[in-house]
C-alpha cells in the first residue's frame, strides 16, 4: 500500500460527551513506563543515539507508530530522538485503537507495532504519519533535508513535539527550513477554529503538558523554562492548498502524556485525557486531509 493510502477512521462523538468518554476510557487502564532522558546536545554532532536492534520492518496496511531518529547538533537543545521511547510509541496506538476505528498493527502478543526510522531510511515512505521528539536538538544534513522534503511532497505528515523556549525553537526552525524554506512555506499559529482542534475532540485551550519529573520537582508548575516557555503553541506548515503537513507543539510535551500515563494517578488525571484528545485529533486530521 502506498504512502498516500489513508487509514480508514470514523468519528465517534464530539464535545462534552467525547471528553467524558475519553477520560473514562483512559482511566480503565494504565501502563508501565521507562525513565525519560533530557540532556543538551545528546549524542554529539553528526552522531545518532544508538538505534534499537531486532526491530524488523513490518507494514501490513494498519497503523504503525513511526518515530524519527535524527542526529543531534552540539548547539541544540534537546535530549535526543529517543526521549519518550518506547512507551509513548506503544501507548499512543493502543489508545488510538480504543478511541477510534483506526486499524492498529499488532504483534503476536497483541502489542502495537512501532518502528524507528531515519529520514534517509527507505521505509520512511511507508509511514504516512511520523513523530519527532525534542526537535530543538536536531541536525539535518543535506541528505536528510532532501528526504524530508520528498516525504512531504509525497503526502507524509510530521508531528514535532516537546521543545521549550525561544532558543530550542530557533534551532528547530533553522533545521526545518533546510527542507521547507520560508519563501514557500510560512509557519503559522493555528487558529482555535482549525479542524485539528475539533475534528473529534473539542480542544478549547492548548494544553501545556510538562514532563512528569519537572511537574513534581517544580511543585506542579507546567512551564519548563519559566517565562521563556510560558505560552504553549500549536504551529504548522501548510502545503500550497492550505493543508497542514507539519504540526509543531512548542512549549508543551504531548509525548510525556502518552509515555507516563501509568506512573502516577495525579499526572494521569491532569494531563492524559487532554494529551490523547489532541493526539487523536492530529492523527485523524493527518489521515483525512
Amino acid at each position: 500500500m502506498s504512502l498516500l493510502a489513508r487509514l480508514p477512521v470514523r468519528r465517534l462523538v464530539t464535545g462534552t460527551v467525547a471528553a467524558v468518554l475519553l477520560a473514562s476510557t483512559l482511566a480503565m487502564a494504565g501502563s508501565a513506563a521507562v525513565p525519560a532522558q533530557r540532556r543538551r546536545g545528546f549524542g554529539g554532532f553528526g552522531r545518532f543515539r544508538e538505534l534499537p536492534t531486532n526491530m524488523p520492518w513490518l507494514y501490513d496496511g494498519r497503523f504503525v507508530f513511526c518515530r524519527i531518529a535524527f542526529r543531534n547538533a552540539p548547539y541544540g537543545d534537546g535530549g535526543g530522538w529517543g526521549v519518550d521511547y518506547p512507551r509513548a510509541d506503544l501507548n499512543f496506538p493502543f489508545r488510538l485503537g480504543e478511541l477510534t476505528e483506526a486499524p492498529i498493527s499488532r504483534d503476536s502478543r497483541g502489542e502495537p507495532n512501532h518502528v524507528v526510522v531515519t529520514l534517509t531510511d527507505p521505509h520512511l515512505f511507508d509511514c504516512p504519519f511520523v513523530m519527532m521528539t525534542e526537535p530543538g536538538g536536531a541536525y539535518f544534513d543535506d541528505d536528510a533535508a532532501e528526504k524530508l522534503r520528498e516525504y512531504r511532497e509525497k503526502g507524509g505528515f510530521l508531528w514535532a513535539d516537546d521543545f521549550w523556549g525561544d532558543y530550542a525553537w530557533s534551532v528547530w526552525e533553522n533545521e526545518i527550513r533546510k527542507a521547507l524554506p520560508s519563501s514557500e512555506y510560512p509557519i503559522v499559529d493555528l487558529p482555535p477554529d482549525h479542524p485539528i482542534f475539533n475534528i473529534q475532540y473539542l480542544i478549547k485551550q492548548i494544553p501545556q503538558i510538562p514532563s512528569i519529573t519537572f511537574w513534581f520537582r517544580s511543585g506542579f508548575q507546567t512551564s519548563e523554562r519559566g517565562y521563556d516557555s510560558a505560552v504553549p503553541h500549536v504551529r504548522a506548515i501548510m502545503d500550497h492548498d492550505g493543508r497542514v503537513m507539519v504540526v509543531m507543539t512548542h512549549n508543551t510535551d504531548f509525548g510525556d502524556a502518552f509515555e507516563r500515563e501509568g506512573e502516577d494517578r495525579r499526572y494521569f488525571d491532569t494531563f492524559a485525557a487532554r494529551g490523547y484528545g489532541f493526539g487523536v485529533n492530529v492523527f485523524l486530521y493527518a489521515m483525512t486531509h
